[in-house]
């Protein structure tokens, strides 16, 4: 019997909802003005764009927020430091070296540029953590960004904890990457005081090319995009409407199932890693005390992750090496060897991710094709 396909992947995209899809047509027969227009049409496109931003900060509980409209969560995270850092030419930013590379490769290049960086070690408990913030913070520190999820290893940040302490701080502004939470776990900007949030409508089942940065009202950024001027001057450039409104179903239909399919997640969660840990040879990496149950990453001895990958696709399985921004590259995943794993499972390692819809028959199907796969490799 030919088996389906098994899509385990959706830490890298996920697949468009019908109801988000339906929003992103209705939305583009209807109300396809430019929304920056004085006439009436125009402005049935704005009306669209001001209900859907509404939407979104209200799911967000971001009521002292404004929202920026982008192409992704890459660009929003660019904007969010970059705008930043020209206030503060000779500043001192914090991060952690296991962010996104659209964190990570910012935070290099403006350090070339003269900003300096310290980096939070996230192998510590978060007591450690917190006691290594407050010790960090000095008086040109500007910025503390930090994911909230890492997307290879499903590592949860303490982002309510870490906002109490930059908030004490009010020249220090505080950014999170919520790519990898928004619709998984419980998001909340005012009760972990976040200034700017970077989160993506394609893994939560929106379309592709759309994004958000959500800015605390009277922040002051400067635009990466120069132009007309759209998004309060923030991002400049014809605002996607429907990519908008479609962006606010997306993030409205994940975030009502959100506590029910988190239940379940850690469910399948127990039961993948418990069957992974009875096949010879494999390393579970993901096992925090602070862990997303909706990634999966773990090292089979002996077996290269790339090659895993392929045998897998053939089977129609498909699951992915580090993240999808890097998957390509042979070299090793900077994330893993920061959080102190060696090379060999740094470079070989695998990540399953899962979405509110999988299902254990999925689950079982892919083990099934793994145990296969590591016999007939070895």
């Amino acid at each position: 019997m030919e088996r389906e396909m098994v899509y385990l992947d959706h830490s890298a995209t996920t697949q468009v909802d019908e109801e988000v899809m339906d929003t992103y047509v209705r939305a583009n027969l209807n109300f396809w003005g430019n929304a920056s227009s004085l006439h009436n049409f125009g402005a049935l496109a704005e009306q669209v764009l001001i209900r859907s931003s509404r939407q979104m900060l209200t799911l967000l509980n971001a009521n002292d927020h404004q929202m920026i409209f982008t192409s992704g969560a890459t660009e929003s995270n660019n904007l969010a430091i970059k705008g930043l850092a020209p206030n503060h030419l000779r500043g001192h930013v914090i991060t952690t070296q296991i962010e996104h590379p659209s964190v990570y490769e910012v935070c290099l290049e403006l350090e070339k540029k003269g900003l300096q960086m310290s980096y939070l070690d996230v192998k510590q408990s978060v007591a450690e953590m917190i006691r290594q913030l407050e010790e960090m913070i000095r008086p040109d520190t500007f910025l503390v960004s930090c994911m909230h999820v890492n997307s290879e290893m499903g590592l949860v940040l303490p982002i309510e904890e870490i906002g109490k302490v930059v908030a004490k701080y009010p020249r220090v502004k505080f950014h999170v990457d919520a790519v990898q939470s928004v619709g998984k776990l419980p998001v909340d900007m005012a009760s972990s005081q976040i200034d700017l949030l970077s989160a993506s409508a394609h893994k939560i089942h929106g379309i592709k090319g759309m994004g958000c940065l959500v800015v605390r009202k009277g922040l002051r950024l400067l635009p990466q995009i120069a132009g007309g001027g759209q998004m309060d001057g923030l991002r400049s450039g014809t605002v996607h409407v429907a990519g908008a409104a479609s962006f606010a179903k997306a993030m409205r239909l994940v975030i009502e199932g959100q506590a029910e399919a988190f239940k379940r997640m850690q469910r399948l969660f127990d039961y993948t890693v418990k069957q992974l840990r009875h096949i010879e040879g494999v390393q579970v990496n993901s096992q925090f005390s602070c862990q997303s149950p909706y990634i999966v990453n773990f090292y089979v001895q002996g077996i290269r992750g790339e090659t895993l990958v392929h045998a897998l696709s053939e089977h129609d399985v498909y699951v992915s090496a580090k993240s999808a921004c890097s998957s390509k590259s042979k070299k090793a995943s900077y994330v893993l060897l920061a959080l102190g794993f060696d090379e060999q499972v740094a470079t070989e390692s695998l990540r399953v991710s899962f979405a509110q819809e999988t299902t254990l028959e999925e689950i079982d199907a892919f083990l099934e094709v793994l145990r296969e796969e590591v016999k007939r490799l070895r």
